[in-house]
């Protein structure tokens, strides 16, 4: 365990403090928020591959929901041909249920650094972490743009006991959350199309589109406004992956059509 521990530190947890401080020292302004940034699209330029094939699957599959439902009703009573039959299915389609999960598993211990890089913050003993030729920021200013403090979470709690409201890291949540929402849509767009012959998937779509932007707010609200800029940059970059791939895909789609009817 302690292998994979410095593992985990040596290719991912200490790579980013220095890349975070790199930006923070060498672009004007001195703004944390900006280094943020500038890491956050950084790590989704590096990951763009892996993310574009997991959008390709979200789609893939949320097309033929109608179909799997369809299938597992029919063969409710019988789990081997049920199984058999979605396996045909996958293979006509030729998609593998499983591949949109393997990008997400991936991204994942890069998104656990991420985490402790902003939740720790620059505190003597992640200074201690930055390599020979990497100046010392010394004091951070963690204020974005002169609004956020990004080292406050939306709802800081109180030395004497309760919380106070921060504002800006409360909207900053919201902008979040409605973003999130956007960019669930975008996938399960397409698939709505089949909601008469499938109204439980449909249901369960439009639960998860609705549940995951208010998971995601309440989360959030606890934890640094450094993670709430963080998953802001994520999910716009995101957006704009998906868009550029889903119409490309469609396009894709048309020209099959077209040249079908030639």
């Amino acid at each position: 365990m302690e292998f994979i521990s410095n593992l985990f530190n040596l290719f991912l947890y200490q790579p980013m403090v220095n890349i975070l401080v790199f930006f923070y020292e060498y672009v004007p302004g001195k703004d944390f928020g900006v280094a943020i940034i500038l890491l956050t699209v950084l790590i989704k330029l590096a990951l763009y591959p892996l993310g574009s094939r997991a959008i390709k699957s979200q789609k893939e599959l949320a097309e033929i929901q109608p179909q799997i439902k369809e299938i597992q009703e029919k063969y409710k009573n019988n789990k081997e041909e049920q199984t058999k039959k979605l396996f045909e299915l996958y293979k006509e389609k030729r998609m593998n249920p499983f591949s949109g999960c393997l990008p997400v598993l991936i991204q994942l211990p890069v998104l656990i650094a991420i985490y402790r890089v902003f939740w720790r913050g620059f505190d003597p003993a992640q200074l201690d972490l930055l390599y020979g030729f990497m100046p010392d920021p010394g004091a951070i200013n963690s204020v974005f743009l002169g609004m956020v403090d990004l080292s406050r979470a939306p709802l800081a709690a109180l030395p004497a006991g309760g919380y106070e409201i921060v504002w800006p890291g409360l909207i900053l949540a919201i902008v979040v959350s409605l973003l999130q929402f956007v960019q669930i849509k975008m996938v399960s767009q397409k698939s709505a199309s089949g909601a008469n012959k499938n109204e439980f998937s449909a249901q369960m779509q439009k639960q998860m589109q609705y549940f995951m932007p208010f998971f995601m707010a309440i989360i959030l609200l606890r934890l640094p406004a450094a993670l709430g800029l963080y998953f802001l940059t994520t999910n716009l970059f995101t957006i704009a992956q998906q868009y550029h791939i889903l119409k490309e895909k469609n396009k894709g789609n048309h020209g099959k059509i077209s040249t079908g009817k030639n």
